[in-house]
């Protein structure tokens, strides 16, 4: 018999227990609100040096990121989450061959793209 309980149209093994509680969500939402406010703050002071707050906002956009796994999708390192992981690194590295591949083509095409005067003379 088993220990978990599994719930009626679930997948065997699949424990119902793994999702978060009221509190866990509740703390998974105030960190993101709290994130969330800290990137408006950083975007409109002037205490932080101004070329910085490009970096800032990318830092406080993958702690973001990060509170949304763990507190609302529930990604972890227990070994049952190992598909899930993989799914999601997969999943990042076709968004990022996309994202990349697409700027390195743009790229390609803008050197080997022939001069604006160059091609204004050849349609006189």
């Amino acid at each position: 018999m088993s220990t978990e309980i599994e719930a009626q149209g679930m997948a065997p093994g699949v424990n119902v227990r793994t999702h978060g509680t009221r509190g866990s969500y509740l703390m998974g939402l105030g960190y993101a609100i709290v994130l969330t406010l800290a990137s408006f703050w950083a975007s409109s002071t002037d205490v932080i040096y101004p070329p910085g707050v490009p970096i800032l906002l990318g830092v406080l956009a993958i702690a973001q990121m990060g509170i949304h796994l763990v507190f609302f999708l529930h990604i972890s390192t227990a070994p049952d989450q190992t598909n899930n992981i993989l799914a999601l690194a997969f999943g990042i590295f076709v968004v990022g061959l996309l994202v990349f591949g697409s700027m390195i083509i743009m790229a390609h095409l803008n050197h080997n793209m022939m001069p604006m005067d160059r091609l204004i003379q050849m349609q006189r």
